[in-house]
């Protein structure tokens, strides 16, 4: 059952976000992002309105890990390497937990320059002590490595700037500018259908 819906939330039911579900159990959503910065760029999002995964009680965070698993996997398959992030309050637009998983094949020295900014994580887990002591985190995975990044670096869409600087999808990174232009939404339209395609497969 959802809890703690919000109104005009675009990750709660009836909103925008949840336009293109690729699987839902009783606890998340996984769907396509309604506004890619790649083709293959997908969201997990929890159906209770929580601010951060790293704010998930274990039953439901044990899951998460499970379904993180699964779309990377997918991504590694059907598409090419992976890099997945999370504002995690810091730099989220939308104040719904929502983790990115996107194509990606660049080093990690492009995503964040300064490596003094980055410290390595082993695990999930590691996400959540972080929020338990700072209420607050950047986390992204490159290569199968995961990162914490310092939290003064963020602002709000930090990482869908970057990467979409990385990706040459700089008028797909304001998804809010994003949605005002049509050319850019039928892109949208048509990379979603593909990537719908191949999740059914």
């Amino acid at each position: 059952m959802v809890k703690n819906i919000v109104m005009d939330c675009p990750h709660c039911p009836g909103g925008f976000g949840l336009e293109h579900p690729l699987y839902e159990d009783d606890l998340f959503w996984i769907v396509c992002d309604v506004h890619p910065l790649v083709q293959g760029h997908i969201l997990i999002i929890p159906k209770n309105h929580i601010s951060v995964m790293g704010a998930l009680p274990d039953s439901a965070f044990n899951k998460y890990k499970e379904l993180y698993s699964n779309v990377k996997t997918f991504i590694n398959s059907n598409y090419d390497e992976i890099a997945v992030f999370e504002h995690g309050i810091t730099g989220q637009t939308v104040f719904h937990a929502h983790t990115h998983f996107l194509p990606f094949t660049g080093d990690t020295s492009k995503i964040i320059e300064d490596n003094k900014s980055l410290r390595k994580i082993s695990s999930l887990e590691d996400v959540r002590t972080e929020f338990k002591q700072k209420q607050k985190y950047l986390f992204f995975e490159n290569k199968n490595q995961m990162y914490l990044v310092d939290t003064n670096l963020g602002y709000p869409g930090f990482f869908r700037k970057i990467f979409g600087t990385l990706l040459d999808a700089e008028n797909r990174a304001n998804w809010k500018q994003a949605r005002e232009k049509q050319s850019v939404m039928q892109d949208f339209e048509k990379d979603i259908s593909a990537l719908e395609f191949e999740w059914k497969k």
